[in-house]
């Protein structure tokens, strides 16, 4: 590897932290908003510090705006999400990388095709079906559509193809079936593989903001983004001080999960194109 002069690094040091302030100054920005009174807000919307840090626009996002019924729901769709993505994603791949089955080369296309469908094409069809079920208005509607995102399928299927032929062969030759050779070679090979699809199932079905509002019709199946809309904008107006701080709020398991998986994250994605 070629190593870089001391001048060159210097440089590069310091661009990488200037960039990295510049992306974090929203952030901070946020933060310290959801300290902010509305009136600070209206009469000077640009300050970056508050006069005084009060956690009154917290207290009243959970107190009085039942945020914490909306949270609840987000961690259960996203939960659910999670696993169904990292369970049948890492079958799919499986399958579709180590096994031989008819018209095998006409599945993957059908994924790659699925991933550049456009989201919003899909709303009709998808809300046509959840009325046929009688599931409008139920967090059940809300997972199906991410339960198998064809982007989890497109990323183990890559990973599966990491794990040698010849030690799934010699798994064959000493007896084992195809589920030992699943749970026990499969699954512990592509660690950054499901640990890639769990963040990025996370993050789709977390985020979701359309879809749930166009399914969940009341408070009690609201998610975290619906529900802070609805409760920033109490009484005709935009509170801007619940707004950010529901933004956190939202922010905070995010950050968590990536602190957590970062490494098997970063390793996932540098990974997913090599084949």
């Amino acid at each position: 590897m070629k190593t870089l002069s001391p001048t060159r690094q210097a440089l590069t040091y310091t661009a990488l932290v200037v960039i990295t302030i510049f992306m974090l100054l929203p952030f901070v920005w946020v933060l310290f908003g959801s300290f902010k009174t509305q009136s600070e807000f209206l009469h000077s919307p640009g300050a970056w510090l508050p006069d005084s840090f009060q956690i009154q626009n917290y207290v009243q996002l959970f107190a009085e705006r039942g945020f914490g019924n909306y949270m609840v729901n987000s961690v259960i769709v996203s939960g659910v999400a999670v696993v169904g993505n990292v369970v049948f994603s890492a079958m799919a791949g499986y399958a579709l990388a180590k096994l031989r089955f008819r018209r095998r080369a006409l599945v993957f296309p059908l994924v790659i095709a699925a991933m550049i469908v456009p989201y919003v094409a899909l709303f009709v069809p998808q809300f046509m079906v959840v009325v046929q079920m009688g599931l409008v208005n139920t967090l059940t509607a809300i997972i199906l559509p991410v339960l198998v995102l064809p982007l989890s399928v497109f990323i183990m299927r890559q990973f599966a193809h990491s794990v040698p032929f010849e030690l799934m062969e010699a798994a064959r030759l000493d007896g084992a079936g195809e589920a030992r050779l699943f749970f026990r070679i499969f699954l512990p090979l592509t660690g950054p593989g499901l640990a890639t699809v769990a963040i990025l199932s996370f993050l789709t079905s977390w985020n979701n903001f359309l879809w749930p509002l166009v399914v969940a019709q009341s408070q009690d199946t609201y998610t975290a983004p619906v529900g802070l809309s609805v409760a920033s904008q109490a009484s005709n107006t935009i509170s801007f001080g619940l707004l950010l701080a529901g933004a956190m709020v939202v922010l905070l398991p995010i950050l968590i999960l990536f602190l957590f998986l970062q490494k098997y994250f970063i390793q996932g994605v540098a990974t997913a194109g090599l084949k």
